[in-house]
């Protein structure tokens, strides 16, 4: 067998030499937030926090919702003769004249109401007295 050399029991171990520690470096301050206007609050109203809140009763709120709802909205373009372009121009001019200026959108929609209120024989007979129109963008000319 093979001896071992064995350290003494006696024998103490040499202290660790260790670095002083180093001073942290200076900080530097942070940068400067910048400075947001003041937003003026309103004045908080006496009346409606002194008044007790009423109840409002559920089926009146549920009215509320249905009376809130719009209608959606489409986008649309079409072609138009420019001769029935003028009509909707002179329409336009005849409501300002009589107090109620109107839009060309408002214009289409009123005459898609009168034909939806016409009988069908009526119906037949506007819709037989405009002639087709090609569809698309006109030439340029």
């Amino acid at each position: 067998m093979a001896t071992a050399k064995k350290k003494p029991a006696t024998q103490a171990k040499a202290p660790i030499a260790r670095k002083p520690a180093a001073k942290p470096a200076a900080k530097l301050p942070p940068p400067p937030k910048p400075r947001k206007k003041p937003v003026a609050k309103p004045a908080p109203k006496a009346d409606k926090a002194l008044a007790p809140k009423a109840p409002v009763p559920r089926a009146v709120k549920a009215e509320k919702l249905d009376k809130d709802k719009k209608p959606k909205l489409v986008r649309d373009s079409f072609t138009i003769p420019k001769a029935e372009y003028l009509v909707l121009d002179a329409l336009k001019d005849r409501a300002a004249r009589l107090g109620r200026p109107t839009k060309k959108s408002e214009l289409l929609r009123a005459g898609i109401k009168a034909l939806a209120a016409m009988s069908d024989v009526e119906f037949l007979a506007g819709v037989g007295a405009v002639p087709a129109v090609k569809t698309g963008r006109p030439a340029k000319s």
